[in-house]
């Protein structure tokens, strides 16, 4: 199992980013966390095998349909990192 913090910029507030996220990671099977950051990016801290997430980041990478994502950027997993996780949740804005 791998662990990837990725910060996804663009028109992602206010258009179900967050909970199309989190139901995609679901269905992958990725477990971990999304949510909002106060500068009106999402972040989301992901945890499953390397095609899971490769799959999820692709997917990030074009976001639910009122989405218009501008990048995905691979970060250092924060300290809250340290799972492994049971499901995929969406946290309280940071």
């Amino acid at each position: 199992m791998r662990t990837r913090q990725i910060r996804v910029s663009g028109r992602v507030r206010g258009v179900g980013y967050r909970f199309a996220l989190r139901d995609e990671a679901r269905r992958l099977g990725v477990k971990g966390w999304v949510r909002n950051r106060a500068d009106g990016s999402v972040e989301a801290l992901l945890q499953g095998d390397d095609d899971a997430l490769a799959a999820l980041v692709s997917w990030a990478k074009r976001g639910p349909r009122a989405a218009r994502v501008d990048a995905v950027r691979d970060e250092p997993p924060a300290v809250d990192a340290a799972g492994p996780f049971s499901d995929f949740e969406i946290r309280p804005s940071a």
